[in-house]
């Protein structure tokens, strides 16, 4: 059976000031962070080689800085290493949870403007990993709401793939595990416990008519084999990150 194949690709490491909250930062990646989306490149040609796959001829990506120049990085690395020239297309539906009126402010910040608004009341403790949790403020989002978006593009960029072929995505930590949750990839304590590692890519097999697909992996498929309507997505390889006490928030 032809495999249409996808990845999901977290931006690599980039200059996040101290508490600010991982979302529309407009910042590049660091010298490391470029080390890692040339990592990526790499894995996806030896991925792709051995898989015997063709690779999309558009890279989709969000158009935050970080992820807009790890797509770049990539698709030079692809480029270096003897596979097709790539472009690079972006759009806003891939990008991180949008915290609107507060976005790029530090969580104390945040918190410290919603008390002192008479209209609103402080966030609860663990508001930022909340997925149904939408700050009061214009334009924000919650990061189901994002992942929901996220899941939409993905889906629907892959509705005209055809052949044995490959289609990269590069992205955020946030967005891409609550697409995961609304694909029914991941339960919510899934998504609470991981997150993803800088410029190493999952991979899922795109299967526009299954709706019922097989576990292979403690995470990646364990909504998906518990009965999620219309699954369409099947990991293949690639790991998520589990967290620990001192991981950062995506």
């Amino acid at each position: 059976m032809v495999k249409r194949v996808l990845a999901w690709i977290r931006h690599g490491e980039y200059a996040q000031p101290p508490g600010v909250p991982s979302a529309h930062l407009p910042y590049g990646l660091t010298s490391r962070g470029r080390e890692q989306a040339l990592a990526a490149g790499r894995a996806v040609f030896d991925f792709a080689r051995q898989r015997q796959l063709e690779l999309d001829p558009v890279i989709d990506c969000s158009r935050l800085r970080r992820a807009w120049e790890t797509a770049h990085l990539i698709a030079e690395e692809l480029a270096r290493l003897g596979g097709p020239a790539l472009r690079v297309e972006e759009f806003d539906a891939l990008a991180e949870r949008s915290l609107g009126a507060a976005a790029n402010l530090t969580v104390d910040q945040i918190e410290a403007l919603l008390a002192a608004d008479p209209r609103y009341s402080a966030p609860a403790s663990g508001w930022k990993r909340d997925p149904h949790y939408k700050l009061p403020l214009q334009g924000a989002e919650s990061l189901a709401e994002a992942g929901e978006r996220v899941a939409s593009h993905v889906l629907g960029r892959m509705h005209g793939a055809h052949g044995a072929s490959l289609k990269l995505f590069v992205g955020h930590g946030g967005a891409f595990r609550h697409a995961a949750l609304s694909l029914g990839l991941l339960h919510i304590e899934d998504v609470q416990a991981l997150s993803m590692h800088h410029g190493a890519p999952i991979y899922f097999e795109h299967r526009a008519e299954s709706t019922a697909l097989p576990a292979t992996g403690p995470y990646a498929t364990g909504g998906a084999s518990r009965g999620a309507p219309d699954a369409r997505l099947v990991h293949l390889a690639g790991e998520w990150r589990k967290r620990t006490d001192g991981t950062p928030l995506d």
